[in-house]
């Protein structure tokens, strides 16, 4: 087969749905020497991909997401290779596409959070974007051959939200990532050069928000009052939303936040190592890697009654109703003050990360293929 594989999201660019495309395209080159694929990139993650299997191609697809540009030229690229299926790692299909089609959808926040404030445009525009968005993901799912998703919960959300026929939709989960690279200096200076002090509570990823990072700091607050020398560590790309979240601890004067910017794959396996605890206050989540990611660095985990976490981490993390700053905050001191509670999350942690593997999912993906062109 001639596959493509829209990677215009690979690498640290696209997020979590970067690190989706990177992984999935690195182990399908591990697994898969007979089909030839197509990587499509934008300029800006075009170097961050070398390919080291042969049967791998990369091609230049410089048309930015969600534009205008995207719906014209990107049809007109994938056609010229003659492809025998194409793979988007995310909804957004040109709608004059017309070749088959396998599309993964990670999750439906932006039809359970369609607000504003989850937006930095104009309100008028915004909802003109979202309307957009709704027509884009019902083209795409209609048009798809199988549709992959991340967790069953996403599964059972599309099933609630779109006429589809449960057959259509597999479940392929993600992994967390095992950190290679060892950090340059000792534990300290590291920690220093971000301007993290220990003892720490870590959160990492982006302040969107639905992941509640608000509430958090809110909790945090209630805390620190016990807690005096304990720091909150909020790592991620500093842009409109955390700008928004400095602002608001600014304003409301709570202290020991620690804004820490994006940090490193090479420096992050010791963020997470030397933190007391990882919290994940997320509201709705696809799957949620960096949960999965604290554990396998022994670090144990507390995280939202979400559905999905609840499935993705199963017994190893200690929930918390996300909506509630107080039982934030009491879940943080109750762990924290239990070291035998903490062991059993640490060592239940080590176990659940087993349950997850890149290339399974790579594998499970390429079985998707096949059944897609039959």
């Amino acid at each position: 087969m001639r596959i493509g594989i829209d990677a215009r999201f690979y690498g640290t660019a696209g997020k979590g749905l970067g690190r989706y495309t990177q992984k999935l395209i690195e182990n399908l080159e591990r697994i898969d020497g007979r089909n030839q694929y197509f990587v499509f990139l934008k300029k800006e993650n075009f170097g961050e991909y070398q390919p080291k299997n042969k049967n791998f191609q990369k091609v230049l697809a410089d048309y930015r997401w969600y534009t205008f540009s995207e719906q014209i030229n990107m049809p007109r690229i994938l056609n010229k290779y003659n492809l025998d299926l194409v793979h988007f790692p995310h909804f957004n299909v040109p709608l004059l596409y017309r070749g088959k089609l396998v599309i993964t959808i990670h999750d439906l926040i932006l039809i359970h959070f369609p607000t504003v404030r989850g937006t930095t445009l104009n309100p008028f525009f915004y909802w003109i974007k979202f309307l957009a968005y709704k027509i884009v993901i019902w083209s795409a799912i209609k048009k798809a051959k199988k549709i992959i998703t991340v967790s069953e919960f996403t599964k059972d959300d599309i099933l609630k939200n779109y006429k589809v026929p449960e057959n259509k939709i597999k479940v392929t989960y993600e992994a967390c990532d095992n950190f290679r690279e060892t950090p340059v200096g000792n534990d300290e200076e590291i920690l220093r050069r971000r301007g993290i002090m220990k003892p720490y509570l870590l959160y990492v990823g982006n302040a969107y928000p639905h992941k509640n990072l608000e509430r958090l700091i809110l909790a945090f607050k209630e805390v620190n009052k016990i807690k005096k020398d304990l720091k909150l560590v909020l790592a991620g790309k500093e842009d409109y939303f955390y700008h928004r979240l400095k602002k608001m601890t600014e304003k409301r004067n709570i202290k020991n936040v620690i804004f820490a910017g994006f940090v490193s794959d090479r420096d992050l396996s010791l963020v997470y190592r030397q933190a007391s605890l990882y919290v994940f206050p997320s509201l709705y989540e696809g799957f949620g890697l960096p949960p999965l990611e604290a554990m396998a660095e022994g670090t144990p985990v507390i995280s939202s009654d979400h559905q999905c976490m609840r499935e993705v981490l199963g017994n190893s993390a200690y929930y918390f109703d996300a909506r509630k700053p107080d039982e934030i905050a009491e879940a943080i001191i109750k762990v924290l003050d239990d070291e035998k509670l903490r062991e059993k999350l640490t060592a239940r942690g080590y176990e659940q990360i087993k349950k997850y593997s890149w290339e399974k999912m790579a594998g499970e993906t390429l079985d998707v293929y096949y059944h897609s062109t039959t």
